[in-house]
């Protein structure tokens, strides 16, 4: 909604705030290697996904935030479970795929209310 109403800049503020907050929760609560994972993931997609809703703005009301979505979650799931799990020999790819797929999921359920905050955020005529 940030990148919607005040555009990209205001919307890398946040982002950027918010990577300073994950930092600091990192820090206090993951191993290292969790903490780099996780904090690189965020702003990476963050980040992407400002650049992508913004150049589709002008387009149908949903296709900004859904390939946005789409392309941010592939990259922060594809960052975070590469760095935080290569090598181990857990099953994390599998994970790694039932996490994205949570996360396109939330993305295709959360339009319903993105569009009523839209209409509620639209300046009255």
């Amino acid at each position: 909604m940030v990148n919607r109403r005040f555009g990209p800049r205001a919307a890398r503020h946040v982002a950027w705030c918010g990577f300073a907050l994950a930092v600091l929760l990192s820090i206090w609560l993951a191993t290292p290697r969790i903490a780099v994972a996780s904090c690189s993931a965020f702003i990476a997609a963050q980040l992407l996904d400002i650049s992508v809703f913004d150049r589709l703005r002008d387009g149908s009301w949903w296709r900004a935030p859904i390939v946005a979505t789409t392309c941010s979650a592939t990259l922060d799931t594809t960052i975070f479970w590469s760095i935080a799990f290569a090598g181990a020999s857990l099953p994390w790819v599998s994970w790694a795929a039932g996490d994205l797929a949570v996360k396109l999921g939330m993305g295709v359920f959360l339009l319903g209310p993105f569009r009523a905050l839209l209409w509620r955020s639209a300046p009255r005529r």
